[in-house]
């Protein structure tokens, strides 16, 4: 079975930044890490607005998310301290639920010090093509460049269909000179570029709990 993935991203802005890392970090983390199936919980700080925050769930399939053990901490279910700071964040993208299609089931590497967040819906009838411009050429190619240290797609059923993420030893590695002759090296055919929506890209920096 496929790996699963969630990743929930937010401009916390209008939120305290101490009691929004406290609520993850003391409350939201820990509930998810006690239901079995959660592989990695990872928290990421926007690299150019630090009031952006991801987090990003490796699960054992989406199975998961439907689990008791699960639907006990969400949904419906979610704590009043969940409600009342979630309610005051703007999500950077809909909550995304998405099977890992590439690389096997590889999970997110421990020493990451930046992410890059990429998500596109193509049009459905340059999926085909756009699926294998990704996957037999995009990623490879990027996925040679020194400092990235995963590159994963995954697909889900809603909006945006497809995010690329990409660990990195720093979020620099994608302003550096290798990152731009990789990315250059293999555009987005001309003619599917127009038809692409939901677009999304967010590099990130690892979250690190102040002392």
């Amino acid at each position: 079975m496929a790996k699963g993935l969630l990743i929930a991203a937010f401009d916390f802005s209008s939120v305290a930044e101490d009691e929004f890392n406290d609520w993850y970090d003391l409350e939201h983390i820990p509930e998810r890490q006690r239901v079995p199936g959660f592989l990695t919980l990872q928290r990421w700080i926007g690299a150019e607005d630090s009031q952006q925050s991801v987090a990003t769930y490796d699960l054992e399939s989406l199975a998961v998310l439907a689990s008791p053990a699960y639907r006990a901490i969400g949904g419906d279910n979610l704590s009043p301290w969940s409600k009342r700071v979630t309610a005051k964040c703007r999500r950077l993208l809909p909550r995304f639920e998405g099977e890992q299609i590439l690389p096997g089931n590889a999970i997110a590497p421990e020493n990451a010090s930046g992410l890059l967040l990429v998500a596109m819906t193509p049009a459905a009838q340059h999926e085909t093509e756009f699926n294998a411009w990704y996957d037999t050429e995009h990623i490879p190619a990027l996925a040679r460049v020194p400092g990235v240290l995963s590159a994963r797609r995954f697909r889900a059923s809603g909006h945006p269909k497809y995010v690329a993420l990409y660990h990195l030893s720093s979020p620099d590695v994608v302003s550096g000179p290798d990152w731009k002759r990789a990315s250059e090296s293999t555009p987005m055919p001309a003619h599917i570029r127009p038809d692409i929506t939901d677009r999304a890209r967010l590099i990130c920096r690892a979250y690190h709990r102040r002392a």
